[in-house]
């Protein structure tokens, strides 16, 4: 048995998606230390919301972050089995580093908080999106990014989630575009998402610049896992390889289904998804059948998957 953690990022976020969690001491302590990091109550917003604040990319990402580090905190308290493969879908990568021992939990806090308010800077309020494209191959996809983009209004793939799922990226109007094209190309679906920000795209070249300012003031460790990033499927044992990772990753799409691959030719039996749905449960089960997927959505699944884990 070898097992991977991975951890989602923007976009599983739901108000009350912790109520399962709320009896374990480990997850509440969690929150409670990223509220006297942050000044903020993240566990009142989760439980009471309301929902467009939660949804704001400000208060998601830490919400997020914290999420997937209590979750795996509450793993680590329950079983002595440790993963050997870590990987987090975009934003999620900070919860991976975190629990590697490669960043400390305080550290990510502020930078997801300063992530999320540069990224919401990069670009003007209504002139970005996001879209999922479903049903066309990678190279097509690419294809019709490409027709779709003009010197002044561009649009690219963001997410690789997983076969015949892409999500692209970009200025409002190419991303319209594209999402014509592609559903002249015979796509199955192109759905616009209900994002402010659009990432993993060249429009935040600016913001991931300002970001690798602050995280060369940031101490980063040697991972105690393999954590494979999402820029270029690769894990790094150096701290200035793992902030030019996280740097790119900003405006790099995020290679997940390559990702799930490389966990898979690893050896890497059990998965396990720290976050509260199965957004990338689901998405891995697309690229794979050969890994047995786990998703902790709540305390009685974090039990089941510790027995299952053995």
């Amino acid at each position: 048995m070898k097992l991977g953690f991975v951890f989602p990022g923007q976009g599983a976020q739901s108000v009350g998606m912790l109520t399962g969690f709320s009896g374990l001491p480990v997850v509440k302590d969690t929150f409670s230390e990223a509220a006297e990091v942050l000044g903020q109550d993240l566990w009142k917003l989760i439980e009471e919301g309301p929902a467009e604040i939660l949804a704001q990319t400000v208060h998601t990402q830490p919400v997020m972050l914290a999420t997937g580090v209590a979750i795996f905190r509450a793993f680590c308290e329950r079983s002595d089995v440790r993963p050997e493969y870590m990987a987090g879908h975009s934003l999620g990568e900070y919860a991976a580093l975190v629990a590697s021992g490669c960043l400390d939990f305080s550290d990510a806090l502020r930078l997801v908080r300063l992530r999320a308010e540069l990224m919401q800077a990069a670009v003007a309020e209504g002139s970005g999106a996001m879209a999922a494209i479903l049903g066309l191959n990678d190279e097509t996809i690419r294809e019709v990014c490409l027709e779709a983009s003009s010197e002044n209004s561009t649009v690219e793939a963001a997410n690789y989630n997983c076969p015949l799922q892409v999500v692209i990226a970009g200025h409002r109007e190419a991303v319209g575009r594209a999402m014509e094209q592609a559903k002249a190309r015979g796509a199955k679906r192109a759905v616009l998402l209900p994002v402010s920000v659009p990432s993993h795209c060249s429009l935040l070249r600016d913001a991931a610049l300002e970001l690798s300012a602050e995280l060369a003031s940031v101490n980063f460790k040697k991972p105690g896992m393999r954590v494979l990033h999402n820029a270029d499927v690769k894990a790094y044992d150096d701290p200035n390889a793992i902030r030019d990772a996280l740097t790119r990753q900003l405006y790099s799409a995020v290679r997940w289904s390559d990702t799930i691959l490389a966990f898979e030719a690893a050896g890497v039996t059990h998965l396990a998804e720290a976050g509260p749905g199965k957004v990338l449960t689901g998405i891995n089960k697309r690229v794979t059948d050969r890994i047995e997927a786990l998703a902790l959505v709540d305390a009685q699944a974090l039990e089941l998957a510790v027995l299952a884990i053995g």
